[in-house]
């Protein structure tokens, strides 16, 4: 008898959904684009069943609108968004980085870890492992605050702010450069006993993201 574990494949629906989803934030469906369930379908090779499902799910992220009878439209991002999103990222990640403060000793290894990762991206000249090691540094700060609605709520603002500015960082050494001497001053904080020093720096960080992101647009 073969003792190999077979593993089954994600249901049909997450396929769509995760398939779209990446597809919408790393602009290769842009804003404005119309999606059919027929399109969508091939796309990912399924029935249409059940990709009304994974376009429900899209749509609750606020990445497409449905539109009945005609599909999906990618919702564009607008200037409103941009601000709404980098508002409520800076009022997430500066409150649980001050209750994360008390467990700074347990935070340090994992928070090297992906600094190291994100370094080893850089210089592979990977962007999009280096954005994942980035975003999963600051959502284990986030994590660590014991809030899984915030937890949560972080991962969609990336998400969307993904969507914003992914070419940001995209090719640019220069800029992850800056964003990895950010991350080494953030983990030398945590492990200091300035915790004023820590919140200024996360908040300073947030910030300066922000105006990255409104000035390349």
């Amino acid at each position: 008898m073969d003792t190999a574990q077979v593993h089954a494949a994600p249901p049909a629906a997450e396929r769509v959904y995760a398939d779209v989803k990446a597809a919408i934030l790393d602009r290769s469906l842009p804003g404005g684009h119309l999606l059919t369930e027929g399109e969508v379908a091939e796309r990912v090779g399924v029935s249409r069943t059940p990709v009304r499902e994974g376009l429900l799910r899209l749509q609750a992220e606020g990445l497409v609108h449905l539109i009945p009878k005609r599909g999906a439209l990618v919702v564009p991002v607008s200037p409103a968004e941009v601000e709404d999103v980098l508002e409520a990222r800076e009022l997430v990640e500066v409150h649980t980085a001050a209750r994360a403060w008390e467990l700074r000793a347990e935070l340090t290894g994992p928070l090297t870890g992906h600094l190291d990762d994100m370094r080893t991206a850089r210089e592979a000249g990977d962007a999009w492992a280096f954005t994942a090691a980035d975003r999963a540094f600051h959502a284990t700060v986030v994590r660590a605050a014991g809030n899984e609605i915030l937890a949560g709520l972080y991962d969609t603002l990336r998400d969307r702010q993904m969507r914003m500015g992914v070419a940001i960082v995209r090719g640019s050494r220069e800029r992850m450069g800056t964003t990895l001497d950010q991350h080494a001053a953030l983990l030398e904080a945590l492990a200091g006993q300035d915790r004023g020093r820590w919140l200024d720096l996360v908040r300073e960080h947030v910030r300066g993201a922000g105006q990255r992101l409104r000035s390349a647009r």
